[in-house]
């Protein structure tokens, strides 16, 4: 009896050690890419504070007109900021931002739909900027405050012809979003450098980085995910939701991109069938840098799509 109850013993330790740095590493991991504050996340922050002065983009533009700061409270509970602008229109284009980002990040894109007439609302995804949040869920549930934001929309304007517009992690929870059940004011959206899927496309940069695969990690970062979090990254499927869209959608990549790479925007078009999707692959173009990249035919592309459905 006393070996035994040893032996029950040690099991139960091992089981628990086992169960200790599972739950460590997991945590560990969690903080460093999905947290509010993840270390991933502040460096994607610098990236685009670089990007922004490199190709000097105005942020006096901003200050310079009437914006508004609202507020929507997502589904779960989380006070989730935006940016409007009302230009006397009956068009609305809505700005979605990057990972790590902010809605500065999209000033570029606000400034060519508003010249275009559009009134514009740029918002900042949960767990970024103003917006509260305690966790990154790659689109999964950033897509549904899109939907959120669609809604508030349409109460301030009920004739608003929307257009979405993403970029990077904003471009997929877009493209996630078509797969809702959305109200007929929104006509189309625009997918700038958008991922397929959560979980690809984060095996995809941490094998690229540590040229090792990254997916058995990755396969128990998401059980530890799904256990403890709730979040499965499996399921923040783009391709999934544009099935079942009737919306065409401008798919755009840089050839250059090296952090979302570029095949992906073929697996995401492929989806759709002709007529109701264009592609244009930016040649020298990295990662969210097509626009400034090419800006004339950026938005002669634009302007193309937008007036094909009436935008």
């Amino acid at each position: 009896m006393h070996i035994f109850s040893i032996i029950v013993l040690v099991l139960l330790a091992l089981v628990l050690l086992v169960l200790g740095g599972y739950l460590l590493v997991g945590s560990i991991a969690f903080r460093l890419v999905l947290s509010k504050n993840a270390r991933a996340k502040k460096l994607s922050s610098k990236h685009m504070a670089q990007n922004l002065d490199e190709y000097m983009i105005d942020l006096e533009w901003w200050k310079n007109y009437p914006f508004e700061v609202l507020s929507v409270t997502s589904f779960d509970n989380f006070k989730l900021c935006g940016h409007y602008l009302n230009n006397n229109s009956d068009k609305l284009a809505i700005l979605v931002h990057g990972y790590g980002g902010d809605f500065r990040e999209t000033f570029n894109y606000a400034k060519y739909f508003y010249k275009r007439g559009y009134d514009l609302l740029a918002i900042e995804s949960r767990a970024h900027g103003a917006s509260e949040g305690d966790m990154i869920t790659m689109g999964y549930l950033e897509h549904k405050d899109i939907c959120s934001w669609i809604e508030l929309s349409i109460t301030k304007n009920p004739n608003y012809k929307i257009a979405l517009f993403g970029l990077s992690m904003g471009a997929s929870a877009v493209c996630m979003s078509l797969g809702d059940n959305l109200p007929e004011n929104v006509k189309c959206a625009i997918s700038d450098c958008g991922f397929d899927n959560a979980f690809r496309q984060l095996c995809y940069i941490y094998s690229h980085r540590l040229h090792i695969s990254a997916k058995p990690f990755m396969n128990f970062f998401n059980g530890y995910l799904k256990r403890v979090k709730g979040l499965d990254l499996k399921q923040a499927d783009v391709v999934k939701a544009l099935k079942k869209s009737q919306l065409p959608v401008l798919f755009i990549h840089g050839k250059e991109d090296k952090f979302v790479p570029t095949e992906m925007v073929y697996r995401l078009s492929e989806v759709l069938p002709e007529g109701r999707k264009e592609v244009y692959i930016v040649e020298g173009a990295k990662h969210a840098m097509s626009y400034p990249t090419s800006p004339k035919e950026y938005e002669h592309r634009l302007n193309r799509f937008l007036d094909k459905y009436y935008m």
